[in-house]
């Protein structure tokens, strides 16, 4: 029996598997869609294989504070948003979560070794289960896990960014208000993109980068043709503060009263509900941040197996 580029298409849309193991199974049981199902069940590790090698830019970035108070923020990448979407998929990153929070594993090569939750399998044995279930390429790209003090999380547009801040608290009792203090600095992260904490965070390499193109700029711009360099030097000194500003959080003016800094927003908060508050950590995950994303055409690619 004869088959179509619609035919492996529908097969794929079917079982989630790979369009030219869909064109294998389809010439195996001679075009019938039944026996094709078959055969790719029989092939199921196969099938895994072959979605381990596409792109997985998708995903979820969840944050999340354990009932212990260890706090994680961790991402896990699908190859389509609308994977993302999908309530097995979330659960399976919300346990990873778990993991990382009760047995601290050292990266995600160790995560991978430990129980998946409910199960006697390893996290990477489930993976690969979820994998042909879901019909994609999974990957569980990385994590940070705070152990100490007070752990906020913060989860924006349903996981496109991920936030979590550490922060150390002391003599104050009213922790709905040091909660709610922390979802706003995890928002202004989420909205802002702080590269550093504070200024005393940014590394010598990265301020001399800095202070060189500055430099550069402020020789090319023609109304300083006529400065001396102690002048322009200045000049650039006072653009390294702007440098402050954008990049480092405390710095930053805050967003909810951009007449202060989020610094001084922490230590204003700190005296009212009479104690101390210190921001110390904070990391921020953008799902698929980094990852060179293909644009694949599907019609094409359909009719390129069967030609």
């Amino acid at each position: 029996m004869a088959f179509t580029a619609k035919d492996v298409q529908a097969l794929r849309e079917m079982t989630g598997v790979g369009m030219m193991d869909c064109k294998k199974a389809l010439t195996a049981a001679d075009g019938d869609k039944d026996k094709a199902i078959e055969w790719l069940r029989e092939k199921g590790l196969a099938a895994q294989s072959k979605k381990a090698g596409k792109i997985a830019a998708e995903g979820i970035s969840y944050a999340f504070s354990a009932d212990n108070g260890v706090g994680v923020v961790i991402e896990v990448n699908s190859q389509t948003d609308f994977v993302a979407k999908n309530e097995v998929f979330q659960t399976f990153v919300k346990e990873l979560a778990s993991v990382v929070a009760s047995e601290n594993p050292a990266d995600v090569a160790a995560l991978q070794e430990y129980t998946y939750p409910g199960t006697d399998r390893t996290i990477a044995s489930v993976t690969a289960d979820k994998v042909l279930a879901i019909g994609e390429n999974l990957q569980i790209r990385r994590f940070v896990r705070y152990a100490e003090d007070i752990n906020i999380p913060y989860i924006h547009m349903g996981g496109k960014i991920g936030v979590l801040v550490n922060m150390s608290v002391e003599g104050i009792s009213d922790m709905n208000k040091v909660t709610e203090l922390g979802k706003d600095v995890a928002m202004q992260i989420a909205a802002m993109n702080p590269a550093f904490l504070d200024r005393s965070d940014v590394d010598s390499s990265t301020l001399d980068k800095e202070k060189d193109i500055l430099m550069v700029q402020a020789k090319e711009d023609p109304k300083n043709a006529n400065k001396p360099d102690n002048i322009i030097e200045k000049m650039v000194m006072g653009r390294i503060g702007k440098f402050y500003e954008e990049n480092c959080l405390l710095q930053q003016a805050f967003v909810k009263e951009n007449k202060i800094t989020v610094g001084a927003h922490v230590a204003a908060v700190a005296k009212e509900l009479g104690g101390s508050i210190t921001v110390k950590a904070f990391t921020r995950f953008e799902t698929g941040e980094g990852i060179e994303k293909k644009e694949d055409d599907f019609a094409a690619e359909v009719a390129s197996m069967i030609q």
